[in-house]
């Protein structure tokens, strides 16, 4: 179960593959070892200490540098306990101090290796999370601190070009996490212009999902596009935000003193608009036969997103298809071979903690890791229970230990499902991109508000499209409140 701690959970195969050769969570003998009385260590790995001497762990010697998992992991959970400008200036402070002090004893030798690892750290840092340095004081003060250390070693080309490049990447990084912002701005506007949407048309000019793609494959690779590109711009400080957000919370902050997770977001949004988009697929077809054979597609195209290891997906249409205006439809269901359905329902069971959604996520993670192509190494989670597993596992254990220390042994388990996330988001798309389809499934109608937009689905006679569109729209009491179908374009 992810609720139990896990004492070597840095060593796990996962989490060490990753991210390179050194990467155990453990003090490697090779790169020196450095661990003042403030560092409690348990088998070798790093359990608990107080926030400054994690701190001067992070920072590199002449012959020490951190082991990469830590500095993944001190840098994703720092945020909770001091904010990354804060973090950055100890940093440049530690790292000045240590310059002065080799600078003192005329070591040129040294002080070049020592410029090295800090600016290697530098990059380490910028490209992990680069949305720390969105700040102009961020900003200014990572120059300053790549000024000072490389006053030492003014002559060395190659360290200058390191600076440079990595500057030019962290701002190419921003600059498209700003752009996606502004867009999703745009697209969380309401919708206002209700007649143009609620404008019916005749029956045999509505479009819907099989007249643009009657392949179940087809659809579930579509999906899986559409997935990849929603979870590729989100980084880990926005998943750490969420722990970020429940502190706050608990501490009484208003929500606008937290950042908005954008991306989170936008990619919750989108599981919603496609868990109605097939209820609205298959409740606006009107003929019984049309409307099981809507059913059945929708069963096969999950089937599909099951095998490619897109569970996200799979579980927005199961969802979908769970909604109170799809189940009541039992004429319907009575024709519909539901044996493949029932064995969907069985791996999203949520009995014992979804265990058997763990199980089959296991064993995708597992191929992934042995995959010899992109599409062997697809692997999309449900968003939502990735989301729970963090924030119960952050419930459940404590930031600081009675002593007073933080608690770093949650932080390397809450760091290991995050740094699985992000290394699965990686995977590119082996799918061909079908405009078509791709276009319908964003910005197809849905109807918004289910319980109520479908009042009428208990009727002996199917709501459709038309009925909905039509004379039964203005006669029907909703309480006053919109209505309106929104476009899934997020």
């Amino acid at each position: 179960m992810f609720l139990e701690s896990q004492e070597t959970m840095p060593q796990t195969p996962i989490f060490s593959s990753m991210l390179g050769s050194s990467c155990s969570g453990q003090v490697q003998p090779d790169m020196g070892e450095r661990s003042g009385g403030d560092l409690v260590f348990q088998d070798g790995n790093l359990i608990s200490g107080s926030l400054e001497a994690l701190i001067e762990h992070l920072v590199p010697t002449v012959d020490y540098y951190p082991d990469r998992t830590y500095i993944f992991t001190f840098l994703l959970s720092s945020r909770i306990f001091i904010p990354p400008y804060d973090l950055l200036a100890k940093v440049g402070q530690i790292c000045t101090k240590q310059k002065q002090q080799m600078e003192a004893e005329t070591e040129k030798a040294k002080l070049k290796s020592f410029t090295a690892k800090i600016i290697q750290l530098l990059k380490e840092w910028t490209e992990a999370f680069p949305y720390d340095f969105q700040d102009e004081k961020v900003m200014k003060e990572l120059k300053e601190i790549t000024h000072r250390i490389t006053q030492c070693d003014e002559e060395n080309g190659t360290v200058k070009t390191t600076i440079t490049q990595m500057t030019q990447n962290l701002i190419l990084s921003l600059t498209t996490r700003n752009q996606f912002q502004e867009i999703r701005e745009k697209f969380r506007q309401p919708v206002t212009d209700k007649g143009a949407i609620l404008k019916s048309k005749p029956q045999a000019a509505q479009k819907d999902i099989l007249s643009v793609c009657c392949d179940p494959l087809i659809l579930a690779q579509q999906l899986t596009h559409v997935e990849l590109e929603r979870v590729s711009n989100i980084y880990p400080e926005d998943l750490m935000q969420i722990v970020s957000h429940m502190d706050s919370l608990d501490n009484h902050k208003c929500r606008g003193d937290v950042t908005k997770t954008y991306t989170l977001e936008a990619y919750d949004n989108w599981f919603n608009c496609l868990s109605m988009l097939v209820a609205t697929e298959i409740c606006r077809v009107v003929k019984k036969k049309q409307r099981t054979r809507m059913v059945e597609f929708f069963i096969d195209v999950a089937r599909e997103c099951f095998n490619i290891g897109n569970f996200n997906s799979m579980m927005a249409i199961i969802s979908g298809m769970n909604l109170s205006p799809v189940a009541r439809l039992k004429k319907t269901w009575s024709k519909v071979k539901t044996a493949k359905f029932d064995v969907l329902e069985h791996h999203m069971d949520p009995s014992s903690n979804f265990c058997n959604y763990r199980t089959a996520l296991q064993g995708a993670a597992q191929r992934s890791q042995t995959a010899n192509s992109s599409r062997e190494k697809i692997v999309i989670p449900v968003f939502n229970l990735f989301i729970k597993d963090i924030y119960f596992l952050h419930k459940i254990h404590t930031n600081r230990l009675p002593n007073g220390q933080i608690n770093f042994k949650k932080f390397w388990e809450i760091s290991r499902q995050i740094h699985d996330f992000m290394t699965w988001k990686q995977v590119e798309c082996p799918f061909e991109k079908d405009k078509k389809i791709q276009s319908y499934l964003l910005t197809a109608p849905i109807y918004s508000e289910e319980g109520k937009l479908f009042s009428s689905i208990s009727n002996p006679t199917p709501i459709g499209r038309d009925v909905i569109y039509g004379c039964h729209l203005d006669s029907l009491e909703w309480n006053g409140s919109s209505q309106t179908p929104i476009l899934c374009v997020i």
